[in-house]
């Protein structure tokens, strides 16, 4: 007898989580595994950072932190959102969280009644969807393509808002896509949300820093968007920093204040040293990122190249993150070396099987037709494992 709650029963596993946990199982078995699956850096934290992690160490910093994050942190978090967003964000506004998984969630807790509908552009990363459903939020589908750049239009935005829509939740660079919005595509979005008042958006800023498009905009920066707007970034990419769990929103008061009352019963104050650390990772120069930026920027460009060379594979060109979102929808219905691929999944599982090759499934993205590379590992490892699958689909 299940004796689990519906809500845990009723909850999807995280598919890149399990993708990788897969992959690992089969490199313990000795197997020759490359894993694209996972989407970390495979850089180390900046030594300066690491530095200021130490100086906090031998500070002291080791009783409990503000459950909305250390005053200092807060300021410099608004300096970076004044200087690479232009957006006039005050400590009020800002609550730091255990990585932008929990900023996501707190938000979702504090804006969501059960029915309320949030619109996500697909593909989207794969929490959202069930952070939303887990608050008792409808999550409503947006599709596109990879002919669109895998970017909604404002007419598909109008389309998509009923009475029921209270949020609408994007990324820009997007996970899994790579694509980045403009300032032009932002402001039509924004020009049909001005007719909708009461819709509230969540812009994941996590990969702002890793864009190769020389440009980035906040849509809370465009006019009319910055008091409906919710703007989460984290450390986690940009600084290598996946494993420091440090997140943060700059948010319309009510609502910081809400999500900080939220974490006040769940997790407390982040983790007191890595907040420490965070001070110096946002008020460093953006330009201590170029090396890795740099390498990112040439292993988009080494992968499109390679993915363009096997047939039947259809690719754009993504403007940040490090991710391909490859459309392998011409496999469908074929079978390949006594293997039928009748979706994502099983092309997915495929290439894991008859490549060793991890990548993850675009169902779990809301994009059935795609599959997810992340290029976050050596151009040796890439140029592989590319050449791996061409020959498993030759």
């Amino acid at each position: 007898m299940n004796q689990l709650s519906d809500r845990i029963n009723n909850l999807s596993t995280s598919q890149t989580l399990a993708m990788a946990a897969l992959a690992r199982e089969l490199k313990a078995q000795g197997k020759d595994i490359i894993s694209l699956s996972l989407g970390e850096p495979d850089f180390n934290t900046p030594d300066f950072i690491k530095e200021a992690a130490k100086k906090a160490i031998d500070e002291n910093y080791s009783t409990y932190s503000p459950v909305d994050g250390y005053a200092d942190l807060k300021e410099a978090i608004c300096r970076k959102f004044k200087r690479d967003n232009n957006l006039d964000y005050t400590p009020a506004n800002v609550v730091v969280s255990t990585g932008a998984k929990q900023s996501l969630y707190n938000i979702a807790q504090v804006m969501l009644n059960e029915g309320d509908e949030v619109i996500l552009p697909a593909p989207y990363w794969v929490s959202y969807f069930e952070i939303i459903k887990m608050s008792g939020g409808i999550p409503v589908e947006v599709a596109t393509s990879v002919d669109t750049d895998f970017k909604i239009t404002a007419a598909q935005l109008e389309k998509a808002i009923t009475p029921k829509t209270k949020m609408i939740w994007y990324s820009s660079p997007c996970n899994p896509s790579g694509s980045v919005y403009s300032r032009e595509e932002l402001t039509a979005l924004a020009e049909v949300l001005a007719k909708h008042p009461n819709i509230y958006v969540v812009a994941d800023e996590i990969y702002e820093h890793i864009n190769f498009s020389g440009t980035f905009c906040s849509i809370a920066s465009i006019p009319g968007m910055f008091e409906r707007t919710i703007t989460v970034n984290g450390v986690a990419k940009a600084f290598a920093m996946t494993g420091w769990r440090i997140g943060y929103i700059g948010a319309p008061e009510f609502i910081a204040k809400a999500c900080t009352k939220m974490q006040g019963q769940v997790t407390s104050g982040a983790n007191s040293i890595a907040q420490r650390a965070t001070i110096a990772a946002v008020d460093a120069d953006p330009k201590v990122l170029h090396h890795m930026v740099e390498a990112f920027h040439k292993r988009r460009d080494l992968v499109v190249g390679l993915i363009k060379a096997i047939p039947g594979l259809k690719i754009n060109v993504p403007e940040g993150a490090f991710y391909v979102f490859p459309d392998v929808s011409s496999f469908f219905g074929k079978t390949l070396r006594g293997t039928e691929i009748k979706n994502a999944d099983d092309f997915s599982m495929y290439l894991l099987s008859e490549a060793n090759v991890a990548t993850v499934t675009g169902d779990a993205f809301g994009n059935p037709d795609c599959i997810r590379f992340s290029y976050a590992t050596s151009e040796e490892q890439l140029t592989e494992a590319l050449k791996r699958i061409k020959e498993a689909l030759a």
